[in-house]
């Protein structure tokens, strides 16, 4: 499971990653609430752990306008609120479960499977289309009008990444921690790089185009190849 962790205590948000991968889940963590609809939107997870308490933006309005956009991913709320009405407060605003702190990680595991059964987590698409690209997840590769293009690693998951997100402008951070990872020491000039030889791989082709969006991150454009009538 691919699983989104939003926590601002740095000790517990490295112990509740560290844990999530024991659990072979796929663990990404973001400190700042004004970060999380970001990566929500561009990293395809299947669950959002999410801490009620975060600099920038609080956890129940993140919750709030996320399902307010149609977020419709599994949202588990974390807080050492216990008061009633503050449980209330999460569940209304969208949150599917909620989990006080401190917590045992025997609790924290069961509530995910628990969660995961309850709103029936769809796997993510195994193959995308955009013609005349079609790209197989299980196969890891992409082809172009049936013929496959050479991609390394990085590229691939690159392409995926863009391709699942058509038309919209992902951030650069979450560019990087989705193909490096999050902790990765990465430069800026190494996603450009590699932005600059999935172009090479993609031309030429009018028919789809990386755009840099300045200051913000990149998007995969497709234009309508569909012809006018003669």
């Amino acid at each position: 499971m691919r699983i989104l962790l939003a926590e601002d205590d740095l000790k517990l948000g490295k112990l509740i990653v560290h844990m999530l991968k024991k659990q072979s889940h796929a663990a990404d963590w973001v400190t700042d609430g004004r970060e999380v609809a970001d990566y929500a939107d561009a990293g395809d997870y299947d669950l959002l752990i999410l801490d009620w308490m975060l600099p920038g933006k609080d956890g129940v309005t993140i919750c709030k306008e996320l399902r307010e956009a149609g977020y419709d991913k599994g949202i588990l709320m974390l807080t050492a609120r216990d008061a009633l009405q503050d449980r209330v407060e999460g569940l209304d605003a969208g949150a599917d479960d909620y989990l006080m702190k401190p917590f045992e990680f025997e609790e924290l595991f069961a509530r995910i499977r628990s969660l995961s059964r309850r709103v029936q987590m769809p796997l993510s698409e195994s193959i995308i289309e955009i013609p005349p690209y079609t790209l197989n997840v299980n196969e890891l590769t992409l082809y172009r009008s049936g013929e496959a293009v050479s991609l390394t690693v990085r590229e691939f998951q690159l392409m995926e990444t863009l391709m699942r997100r058509r038309g919209k402008v992902i951030p650069r951070e979450a560019l990087v921690s989705q193909i490096w990872g999050l902790d990765a020491e990465v430069t800026s000039n190494s996603l450009d790089a590699l932005i600059k030889l999935l172009r090479k791989k993609l031309e030429p082709d009018p028919h789809i185009q990386i755009q840099n969006v300045r200051g913000v991150g990149y998007k995969l454009e497709v234009a309508d190849v569909q012809k006018n009538p003669q």
